[in-house]
């Protein structure tokens, strides 16, 4: 079966499905339950549907226009055809293009807000202090793209690195654009400690997980331990003299939340809950998408948070991702959140690419 004749086969599905959608929707005695379902399919796929009409049109053109170049005697006519020719050969393939896109398979998750999750890894105080850099950077970041970004808990060392740091980012698409943040960001850099002035490799992790609501993940109170103690700063510094910091145990999996920031147990409780919830969520995403995605991994990785995918060298003031070979030497202004997009655009595109390359 030639492409043409696969994505011809598609498009038809496609447009008989949006007309028994459309039957559907029209009968009177039309299920109300569905009704809503029905209506969102139908309205998804409207726009799938006018382009490959666009399409049909345009190629039916060009048959007709190559039918008069080989046959038409009159000269006139001829070339006013070939006149008119380049400009549809330029448009079939484009509207193949813009329809292909429109069948790739989306990611359910892409329009939810997100849990962000920074912890420091391998490298000490360094690696606590490249944490807090990176934790800046999307908070930054979130703000330039007016997300509004919600403290969840942040773990401070004496000299203001952060071991760990939690943030609600509530926008639009938010987890569509830092999914492929998740992983082992790597820092290489001269730390302000190091009288020799010798270069230091740290790195911290970041988890992306896109927020779940309650209707996604039921959690059963019998399947969690839920323990209170004394909320502590830097270095065992009392916060408070309430029992108001949680740390909820999830059993079946073993999953451990802990929540400090509130003064509220109950607040503390409810922010616990819902990272445990994204966590959750999560690992059912990871696991369907590996399940549906098994002979393929994606170009750029596959989002485990045990994979390096970047490095930020400061002495060389370049910023590398590991997974497209990208590199721009703007240190500073990824790490202030305004060159980040570029980035994460050349990462969306090498998705849209490898899963285009599926779908042909």
């Amino acid at each position: 079966m030639t492409t043409a004749t696969s994505l011809d086969g598609k498009l038809d599905r496609v447009v008989r499905r949006h007309a028994e959608l459309g039957d559907a929707l029209a009968r009177p005695d039309a299920d109300p339950t569905a009704f809503g379902k029905l209506s969102k399919e139908y309205s998804d796929l409207t726009p799938m549907v006018e382009a490959i009409a666009e399409l049909r049109k345009a190629q039916s053109e060009l048959a007709d226009l190559e039918v008069i170049i080989a046959s038409e005697s009159d000269s006139e006519l001829r070339g006013l055809a070939e006149a008119e020719l380049p400009a549809l050969k330029k448009r079939v393939p484009e509207l193949e293009h813009r329809i292909k896109l429109m069948l790739l398979p989306k990611d359910e998750a892409d329009e939810r807000n997100a849990i962000l999750e920074v912890r420091a890894g391998t490298g000490g105080e360094e690696a606590a202090l490249f944490a807090s850099v990176l934790f800046r950077m999307y908070q930054r970041y979130a703000a330039i793209r007016g997300w509004r970004f919600e403290i969840l808990d942040i773990s401070e060392t004496g000299l203001g690195g952060f071991k760990e740091a939690s943030a609600a980012i509530t926008g639009r698409n938010v987890f569509e654009r830092l999914k492929f943040e998740s992983g082992v960001h790597r820092v290489q850099r001269v730390p302000e400690t190091e009288g020799s002035g010798r270069i230091h490799t740290s790195a911290a992790t970041v988890a992306v997980l896109p927020e779940a609501e309650e209707v996604d993940i039921q959690i059963d109170e019998k399947d969690l331990r839920i323990d209170v103690f004394r909320s502590s700063g830097p270095g065992g510094q009392s916060v408070n003299t309430t029992d108001s910091a949680v740390r909820i145990t999830h059993l079946p999996t073993g999953l451990v939340v802990i929540q400090q920031d509130e003064k509220s147990q109950h607040k503390n409780k409810a922010k616990a809950l819902k990272v445990l919830r994204a966590r959750l969520y999560e690992r059912e995403r990871q696991a369907r998408e590996a399940a549906r995605a098994a002979d393929r991994k994606s170009q750029v990785g596959s989002g485990d948070r045990s994979e390096r995918i970047r490095t930020y060298n400061f002495p060389q003031g370049r910023v590398t991702d590991h997974r497209i070979g990208l590199t721009l030497y703007k240190i500073d202004k990824v790490v202030n959140g305004e060159a980040l997009d570029e980035i994460i655009d050349a990462l969306l595109a090498e998705d849209q690419a490898a899963k285009l390359a599926e779908v042909e």
